[in-house]
């Protein structure tokens, strides 16, 4: 049995077990919760840097980061599933890295307010990790992925940061962004594991 330390809010490990499910590997996997805050946790022994989503192995061993632990999946599942090979292998991988930036930039805004005493904020550093979030949802407003029957990792990485937007931002980037609001839409409507997986908390 494989052993998934996350937690429910994360986008990165929203993507990994996703990306699970789509694979049918969900079954062969426990998720345990992980407190990146607390000194006592496992999670710092299983992953030297302490953050998550961490994967491990049957054997002890682990695999960090969610880029890492979606490739591994997929080698598990035969791959050239949700990662495909060739030359089309870029593109997605292209895309999963937008999507996992926007996903940093978006942590890195909360966590100035959540960690941060008022007084210490630094309104320009904030203003800068928005901007990043700004321009590639304008890229991606610009030219929406398309996909097959199928998600790939691209599509599922994007659509997870999008999730995260929603849940840590109200949403507030929906009215600027339609054509992406309707591709979340569709891309929820074609793969269930998009709501199996979303934090109501």
């Amino acid at each position: 049995m494989l052993t998934l330390r996350s937690s429910p809010a994360s986008p990165f490990g929203r993507k990994v077990k996703i990306a699970a499910l789509e694979l049918g590997l969900m079954d062969t996997i426990e998720i345990i919760a992980a407190d990146t805050n607390d000194p006592a946790d496992p999670l710092r022994q299983q992953n030297p840097l302490g953050k998550i989503p961490t994967l491990v192995l049957e054997d002890g061993t682990t695999l960090f980061d969610s880029r890492v632990i979606v490739d591994y999946l997929d080698h598990l599942a035969g791959g050239g599933k949700i990662i495909p090979a060739g030359e089309a292998r870029f593109p997605q991988l292209r895309l999963q890295a937008l999507a996992d930036g926007i996903c940093d930039a978006a942590l890195l805004q909360v966590y100035e307010t959540r960690f941060r005493p008022e007084e210490g904020r630094n309104a320009a550093w904030v203003a800068n990790q928005a901007g990043k979030v700004s321009r590639a949802l304008i890229a991606l407003e610009v030219a929406p992925p398309a996909y097959p029957d199928r998600p790939r990792i691209g599509e599922i990485a994007l659509a997870c940061a999008l999730g995260y937007l929603d849940l840590r931002f109200a949403g507030s980037w929906r009215p600027d962004y339609p054509t992406l609001v309707t591709w979340l839409d569709a891309f929820a409507a074609k793969v269930p594991a998009f709501e199996a997986t979303r934090f109501k908390g």
